[in-house]
């Protein structure tokens, strides 16, 4: 039985864990907070509260579970946190993990933030990363650790799921502001396939860099448009752009192709797709 452990089982991880755990995997999933690893319990992995960041944490945690591990999935959040957060969390935890657990590979969800352009273009994952944020720094960073460890690094788009979606919620909220012109091309990924390109990456990916995307890039203006008549609700107001955003202004269209060619793909190509598909995503924006 091939054994995994996901180093943050929450929005994506918990999902991560348990599309792992269906195929057959010996899962461990663990949690920043006790607190998190008792809500837990009633899954069907076993869930441990270990700080990621903790050197001494992490090698306790080892030191209870065996090695060896043949993948360890590092998708921890920094809780929305500034740079020391960043460091602590992904740089240190990545560290942490490598050393403690030894596993026969790490793959680390880092973000498509990275990449600066904002010109509209098509971005690859050979397109040069050159985050303008200090955060974004320590990303890349860590990015840098991983592929050097002979590790994965996945890319990650604006990430949306049930419960969670930035769009919507604005949109329903009356928060939204369409920015300039409208132009600024947005890149999303439902939070299953983002779980299902993580066990892809895991059964057959080399060592390297993977955008995890969605088919579509959209112009933020066609998005809100898009959602307006759907809903027959006005379409929001313009306003200025905001250039203080955490992770940068970027407008660019990310590639899936490099992620594509090793058999993933999305089961939501779109936005679009999700919001016609999944009623529960619209329902628990709106507050129901």
């Amino acid at each position: 039985m091939p054994r995994v452990v996901i180093a943050g089982c929450g929005f994506v991880g918990l999902a991560t864990a348990r599309l792992f755990h269906s195929a057959g995997w010996d899962v461990v999933g663990l949690t920043h907070s006790p607190e998190s690893a008792a809500a837990l319990e009633e899954e069907a992995f076993s869930a441990v509260a270990c700080d990621i960041s903790n050197a001494d944490a992490v090698h306790a945690m080892a030191t209870r579970h065996a090695a060896p591990w043949d993948v360890v999935i590092h998708c921890a959040s920094s809780g929305r946190g500034g740079e020391d957060a960043y460091r602590a969390v992904y740089f240190e935890g990545a560290l942490n993990l490598l050393e403690a657990l030894a596993p026969r590979r790490l793959i680390f969800t880092s973000s498509t933030s990275v990449y600066a352009q904002a010109d509209g273009a098509i971005v690859t994952e050979d397109s040069a990363a050159e985050p303008p944020r200090e955060t974004g720094h320590i990303l890349r960073g860590t990015e840098e650790l991983v592929l050097a460890r002979d590790g994965i690094v996945a890319r990650l788009a604006g990430i949306y799921g049930p419960g969670r979606s930035v769009l919507l919620r604005k949109f329903f909220s009356g928060e939204a502001i369409i920015e300039g012109d409208g132009g600024r091309i947005v890149n999303q990924v439902h939070r299953d396939d983002i779980a299902r390109a993580l066990f892809v990456l895991a059964m057959r990916g080399d060592s390297g860099t993977f955008n995890v995307s969605d088919d579509t890039p959209m112009p933020q203006r066609e998005i809100y448009a898009w959602l307006a008549q759907r809903f027959a609700l006005p379409l929001p107001p313009s306003g200025q752009i905001d250039p203080h955003r955490k992770r940068g202004w970027t407008s660019k269209r990310v590639s899936n192709a490099k992620l594509r060619a090793l058999g993933w793909t999305p089961e939501f190509p779109s936005f679009f797709d999700a919001v016609e598909r999944q009623p529960e995503l619209v329902a628990l924006a709106r507050g129901g």
